[in-house]
């Protein structure tokens, strides 16, 4: 990472008025948080990807819920990073800020950021698939079926699951975003997940100015205005500090 190119994105970044801000796994991962893959893919003897699907826990409601206890623990011993600290700093200085992430962890709630647009859910929620009631609940101990405390029936957890499309709503309002900002900053974030990795596409062709903040470079390094290498721990404190 040069210090121009980092100078540049500062400058850029205090004269912006829209600024969209997308986040994925890189930004998490400092914090201590295991991949979705964490589980080596020896997770009594099924592969994360199998049980994160309605079939599964149509099939097996108490399975998927004992691995998601399991991923819930662990992201339980987790706190917001210096970069989380700096997005919600951002936020604060800039009003029309929207931050979009593709992590289901809650550090960003935690650290401080007033409404992120968690656009594959939030690991923390529960969603009852009777009455579609949506809590919020950190309870390490769930009962392996829980219940819904309005109606009784089963909740399951509010995450977008492979083959579920993600929240229209969510996405509308990510796509909003995306074509309104001046600048976009993308953090963390391979560029592969679609829909998610377009954002940045639309906000370049809308005439934002684009800053991505990866370990390596990603399929949008090669339009991209500004790419910053590094962690995002380390080079978001940096690139806000101005502000």
């Amino acid at each position: 990472m040069s210090s121009h190119d980092l100078d540049i994105a500062r400058r850029r970044l205090a004269a912006a008025q829209r600024v969209t801000v997308l986040t994925g796994a890189g930004v998490s991962a400092e914090s201590g948080v295991p991949t979705f893959r964490g589980a080596g893919g020896l997770w009594e003897n099924h592969r994360p990807e199998d049980l994160a699907t309605p079939q599964a826990f149509a099939r097996d409601p108490a399975l998927v819920w004992r691995w998601y206890q399991w991923r819930r623990g662990l992201i339980a011993q987790c706190r917001p990073n210096p970069a989380h600290v700096a997005l919600a700093g951002l936020e604060r200085n800039k009003p029309r800020c929207t931050l979009i992430t593709q992590n289901v962890d809650g550090l960003h709630r935690q650290a401080g950021s007033r409404d992120p647009l968690e656009i594959h859910g939030d690991i923390w929620r529960l969603r009852c698939l009777g009455c579609g009631r949506v809590w919020l609940s950190r309870d390490l101990g769930l009962p392996e079926r829980p219940a819904c405390p309005q109606c009784g029936g089963l909740a399951r957890p509010d995450v977008v699951w492979f083959g579920e499309a993600l929240d229209s709503a969510f996405l509308e309002k990510a796509w909003q975003a995306a074509r309104l900002a001046d600048y976009m900053l993308v953090a963390g974030t391979s560029a592969l997940v679609q829909p998610a990795a377009g954002l940045a596409a639309v906000a370049k062709e809308a005439g934002a100015f684009v800053v991505e903040v990866n370990l390596e470079p990603t399929p949008n390094s090669a339009w991209v205005d500004v790419s910053l290498f590094g962690k995002a721990g380390d080079i978001l404190p940096r690139l806000l500090e101005a502000l």
